[in-house]
């Protein structure tokens, strides 16, 4: 559900946050005063295509900040989740419109693209108005709306499941049949190239062990001069370190005798000679045990230029010539089977393609049966609305066109069926779609009605409705009400209304208004009280001059809602 609403200099608004409740929320005022600004913000949150004309004259940036409880809404952590942040038990959205230059959007302070915006906000809320129906407009959502209605959506992702199984199987099949196209060329070549390593018959970690070797080579002299010159200086020459230190251990030990505190340093001693000793063992024995042979250092650069030219043959900057041997074998052998892959990839595909079929089948004749019941409970809900006359169809029929298909129609994740509302508001019209409705109120009373029909199962939290009383009056406006209340039991209801009856009915209310600041006009909200909300109402009723028979009007009536 939304909980909090801020707008920062949008059109009227200079500064208003909104702090909304569960239930049934109610925004009344003057005409012109801002309230469908406030819906246009929420629009706005959920990434809804803004301009900068709707930046407040004399601001750089228009701002709006929608904050969402989503602990009820495990599809919208995993949106979160899936997008790779933490989730949480909230969500923050974020528009910023600047008066000159690009907008920017944030979700959870993350920068992201209004592509992404939009789609992590997807189900959180929806708006319906005089001018925004995105949801009940479009036929894409019919067939989730018709799924929820009917609980279908444990079977959907069975078949969504199955179908992500029929695209990995096609494109498997794809791939291995692409292969053979070009099987021969590539034969050929990999036959070249083994020719090519087995020439040369390159050993595991040869060529880096090649590598160290010529790099001592080609430092013989230097390596073996400090080599004999270094076992010189430790053991075998005038003066050495091992000379000096003997007749230094045999002081120590000498007066240790006297002192034994000095034994300590005298076994040190003794540790330093034998490691000087060995040091210069094993200086003699590498000299001794060298080899700077030229013919040897002439082979080792040979064979290291053989390694270029071939790495270069192969294309190759990196990695292990030998491991290379080993994959191009494995290549050649696995085109050898290759119609052996291509029958078990078809195989594959045709099992898995069998099994959604089965399970996309058994979800379509669900859907027609849920069809009919939606349609007569959809209908009934639009008598009670006022609209006795309309008939509804809920339209389900093949998906046309794409592969994979099955039995003829196309198959994806969400089935092989397409769903559709369809509406005839008079007799002896023909259905048409319900975007074709002109009515913009007649519009808002469809939403309403499909609302109602779903209450308790729509995948939305929070139901936003602007001028849904267009047009109504009487017991038919009472009915709204009370549908809009009866809604609000299961999902978070917002509604701009113009009408006493509505207003009368709601869980928490507020007054938009427009007031003076300075030499400008903006526009303030207030959460109303109980007496306030019967000075509202009374206003309502009676128009700008409210009466003590219109106050007495409106705390009756708001009095009876609550019976």
């Amino acid at each position: 559900m939304l909980t909090v609403l801020r707008v920062r200099d949008l059109v009227l608004i200079e500064s208003l946050d909104l702090e909304l409740h569960h239930g049934f929320n109610v925004l009344t005022g003057e005409t012109g005063a801002g309230k469908t600004i406030l819906v246009e913000a929420i629009g706005l949150a959920l990434g809804a295509r803004g301009k900068a004309d709707l930046v407040r004259s004399g601001a750089g940036a228009a701002e709006v900040e929608a904050l969402f409880d989503v602990a009820d809404d495990p599809g919208a952590r995993e949106r979160v989740a899936a997008a790779g942040w933490d989730t949480s038990d909230e969500l923050l959205l974020r528009r910023v419109l600047p008066a000159d230059g690009r907008a920017r959007c944030h979700v959870n302070g993350h920068a992201v693209p209004l592509a992404l915006l939009a789609d992590l906000a997807r189900g959180l809320a929806e708006l319906s108005s005089q001018h925004e129906h995105h949801t009940l407009t479009d036929p894409a959502t019919h067939l989730f709306s018709l799924d929820a209605f009917a609980g279908l959506d444990p079977l959907r992702d069975e078949v969504r499941g199955a179908h992500a199984d029929v695209v990995s199987a096609m494109a498997e099949l794809e791939a291995v049949r692409a292969t053979e196209q070009d099987r021969a060329r590539r034969t050929e070549l990999l036959r070249f190239q083994i020719e090519q390593l087995q020439a040369l018959d390159p050993g595991p970690g040869e060529e880096q062990e090649l590598v160290r070797e010529r790099q001592v080579l080609a430092s013989a002299q230097r390596i073996l001069g400090a080599a004999r010159g270094s076992e010189e200086a430790l053991y075998s020459g005038d003066g050495a370190a091992c000379e000096v230190v003997g007749r230094v251990l045999a002081d120590v030990r000498e007066i240790a005798g006297i002192d034994p505190a000095l034994a300590g340093v005298a076994d040190q001693l003794a540790e330093a000679l034998a490691l000087l000793e060995d040091c210069a063992d094993q200086l003699r024995r590498y000299a001794d045990g060298f080899d700077a042979d030229p013919q040897r250092l002439a082979f080792v650069e040979e064979r290291l230029a053989a390694y270029s030219r071939l790495r270069r043959a192969l294309g190759m900057r990196e990695g292990d010539l030998h491991e290379r041997l080993d994959a191009v074998q494995s290549e050649l052998e696995a085109i050898g089977s290759h119609d052996e892959l291509v029958a078990r990839a078809a195989a594959t595909l045709d099992a898995v393609l069998a099994r959604a079929g089965e399970l996309a089948s058994s979800l379509s004749a669900r859907r027609k049966a849920a069809a009919r019941k939606l349609a007569r409970e959809f209908a009934t809900e639009l008598s009670d609305l006022g609209m006795g006359q309309a008939t509804i169809e809920v339209k389900v029929e093949p998906a046309r066109g794409g592969e994979p298909s099955v039995g003829g129609a196309r198959l994806s994740e969400t089935g092989v069926d397409r769903v559709e509302f369809l509406i005839a508001p008079n007799p002896g019209e023909p259905a048409r779609p319900l975007r074709s409705i002109a009515s913009g109120g007649e519009l808002s009373r469809a939403a309403l009605a499909l609302k109602r029909a779903l209450a308790g199962v729509g995948p939305v939290g929070t139901y936003v409705f602007d001028e849904i009383d267009a047009g109504i009056s009487g017991a038919v406006a009472d009915m709204v009400g009370r549908k809009l209340r009866e809604v609000a039991r299961h999902h978070q209801v917002v509604c701009v209304t113009h009408l006493p009856q509505v207003a009368a009915l709601a869980d928490a209310h507020f007054r938009v208004v427009k007031a003076r600041r300075g030499k400008r006009t903006v526009t303030e909200i207030v959460e109303l009280d109980r007496e306030g909300r019967i000075e509202e109402v009374a206003r309502m009723i009676s128009g700008s001059e409210v009466t003590a028979l219109a106050r007495a009007a409106a705390e009756e009536l708001i009095a009876a809602t609550s019976r």
